[in-house]
């Protein structure tokens, strides 16, 4: 997950040309991103604003998650850039490859934005690709470990010696990494298997692992009786979640204030809609959409922790800045990164604030106490 040579993550042969192939794909699909004539301080215009996400395959086309597919389906941002004569590009990224092609993006300047994982925007962040998180899209995700169908294990404590699949590099290994800390454990008391999500399943069903680090994966498994939830972050500080955001392109975000404008404020209006009540069940359709069933994902959401509008707050809390600054600090100390993450130079909260201001926001969602921030 990676966009500088120094800083490459191990990951299997499949997903290394599966990466190849895509980031073929994308090169050409976006070799038109860049324009020419004159931005803010002799920067160059742009001609087209893409943001690249996750997408899942979905009746023969992919669709996209979380509220890059609101921001689609509202076609706001669509209309405000056209009247400034720029095209929007949406870049589906499938999950396989999810962060190591948006890395590459981000390096080669084919994307401008991007929803997606902690992790994989801290690893590019240490390789000399600056980022900022322009807007957070949320309170983050769940975290489950599961065990096998048949292993009586209740605890951490119980697997050690045991099998975990935990696909190295991916957001979900940091509250994996707190939970053995706060256990008195260590990695080393685990025979971690680094396979992708995917794989996990029949890794379970053969025997191939005993437990496994998942997402909401976790609960569908836990639903067709292949494994059983033992512990989540649910169980844990909210820091802990798994989170993604969406990031900007620290050059593109300085030389084009204007357009990332736009941009923030699409993904808050997306957030207002998603926060309503009366759209939840909607909310959780899309979620389904070519990934979880209906009943899963609702049962991911069931925290009663997290008040439904707060689900999806822009707001940059005390929560987030403590999250970030635990990934920096891992990946580090894991040797996953070589160079030090300044957690707080990520952030930018100018966007977030006026989008708040534009659509008279202010107050809609829980804002952190003074002193807090």
């Amino acid at each position: 997950m990676v966009a500088n040579q120094t800083s490459f993550l191990p990951f299997d042969r499949a997903t290394r040309c599966l990466t190849a192939i895509l980031l073929a794909l994308a090169g050409a699909v976006l070799a038109g991103c860049g324009g020419s004539g004159g931005g803010k301080g002799g920067a160059p215009d742009v001609k087209t604003v893409t943001i690249a996400s996750i997408a899942y395959p979905y009746q023969g086309q992919q669709v996209f998650s979380g509220l890059t597919s609101v921001v689609l389906e509202q076609g706001w941002l669509k209309e405000q850039l056209a009247k400034k004569g720029v095209e929007l590009v949406f870049q589906p990224v499938s999950t396989a490859v999810g962060g190591p092609l948006i890395n590459e993006g981000f390096s080669g300047k084919r994307i401008d934005f991007a929803a997606y994982g902690d992790f994989p925007a801290a690893i590019a962040v240490a390789g000399g690709v600056p980022l900022k998180i322009v807007a957070p899209v949320g309170q983050g995700q769940d975290v489950y470990l599961v065990v096998r169908k048949g292993l009586a294990a209740n605890s951490l404590a119980d697997l050690k010696g045991k099998r975990i699949a935990l696909h190295r590099g991916r957001p979900w290994e940091l509250p994996f990494s707190k939970l053995v800390d706060r256990s008195g454990l260590k990695l080393d008391d685990f025979k971690i298997v680094n396979i992708n999500p995917g794989a996990t399943p029949a890794a379970l069903e053969s025997g191939s692992v005993d437990a496994a680090v998942l997402l909401s994966d976790g609960l569908l498994l836990d639903q067709k009786g292949i494994a059983r939830v033992i512990w989540s972050t649910r169980d844990a500080p909210a820091d802990w979640r798994m989170r993604a955001e969406l990031f900007g392109r620290q050059d593109f975000v300085d030389a084009h204030p204007d357009l990332t404008q736009l941009v923030v404020n699409a993904y808050v209006r997306a957030a207002t809609w998603s926060s309503d009540e009366a759209n939840k069940a909607e909310v959780i359709r899309k979620a389904a959409r070519g990934a979880m069933p209906e009943a899963v994902v609702e049962r991911d959401y069931a925290n009663s922790d997290i008040a439904w509008r707060e689900r999806f707050s822009p707001i940059f809390s005390p929560a987030l800045r403590t999250h970030y600054h635990s990934v920096a600090d891992y990946a580090l100390q894991r040797g996953l990164i070589r160079n030090k993450v300044d957690a707080d130079a990520l952030l930018d909260e100018r966007f977030v604030t006026q989008a708040l201001k534009d659509l008279k926001l202010e107050g809609f969602w829980a804002q952190p106490a003074p002193g807090q921030r």
